[in-house]
């Protein structure tokens, strides 16, 4: 167990078949969210696995109500920023809101963030007509992370920021989604607020590793917000399966330590922070 930043041995560069592997091992994957250098030291140097640059930043960051303003510039901005704040940590981003409605346009919006902004996996939303777009990246030596449940992007669809999954259409169609992007190419899942049990099973259903935000403890990892891990995001209602991991810490560099722990050891999310 990390107790201090002085006890996080040095580290490999995670890459993505080590995500893999970690599944395999039964070793959760830490994965939180960043959008510049310095925080991304921090991240680093506690030990997280994955550092995502989400459109969250949109929120977070930009002030919107919704990731839909996030252009693929601002994303590859903030993944460049990020990049240089890394040594061992996997780099993954954001394809924005419209920026891979087509499998070629997936492919020119993937490779700026590959080559300028310095990401090593990009994260898309949905299944349909998405899993062409997955299948030309993959093909193209291009890593695939999907991304099912609440997906940010569709809210106005969606009607709002909801549990996905409850009844059992709409799980059953989650858990055909989840082989369906796992087939077409993509290395990695992220569910998000979906039932616990059903993300177990999806999990279980699955060669390729799930991550988890609000889809509860039996993912093979979790990921959090950065602003929302550290009590930053100043939401007037938190989400269920937030948790500010700083309060009752003296660092920041403590919080991220604290959370890569309590998720490799199975203490979050706990049963407060799941979704029935």
């Amino acid at each position: 167990m990390y107790s201090s930043k002085s006890e996080v041995p040095s580290r490999a560069p995670v890459t993505v078949p080590d995500l893999l592997k970690m599944k395999h091992a039964g070793r959760r994957i830490v994965c939180v969210t960043a959008y510049d250098a310095s925080f991304a030291r921090v991240m680093d140097r506690a030990g997280v696995d994955v550092v995502l640059v989400g459109d969250s930043l949109g929120m977070v960051v930009q002030g919107h109500t919704s990731t839909l303003p996030v252009s693929l510039r601002d994303v590859c901005y903030h993944s460049a920023a990020v990049a240089r704040g890394l040594a061992s940590t996997l780099l993954m981003a954001d394809l924005p809101f419209q920026t891979y409605a087509s499998p070629a346009q997936a492919h020119a919006s993937a490779t700026l963030l590959m080559a300028e902004g310095g990401a090593s996996m990009v994260k898309l939303e949905g299944a349909g007509v998405i899993l062409d777009s997955i299948h030309y990246l993959s093909e193209r030596d291009i890593p695939v992370c999907a991304h099912l449940g609440l997906t940010p992007q569709s809210v106005t669809q969606l009607g709002g920021f909801k549990v996905q999954g409850r009844d059992d259409i709409a799980a059953e169609k989650l858990r055909r989604q989840a082989l369906e992007v796992q087939q077409a190419g993509a290395s990695l899942l992220v569910l998000e607020c979906i039932p616990a049990a059903l993300a177990g099973e999806i999990t279980e259903a699955l060669t390729i590793p799930t991550i988890g935000i609000g889809a509860g403890p039996l993912c093979d990892g979790q990921v959090l917000v950065m602003h929302d891990l550290l009590g930053l995001a100043g939401r007037s209602r938190r989400p269920r399966f937030v948790k500010n991991f700083l309060q009752g810490r003296d660092s920041v560099e403590d919080a991220f330590l604290a959370y890569a722990t309590d998720v490799r050891e199975g203490r979050f999310p706990a049963a407060e922070h799941i979704y029935e």
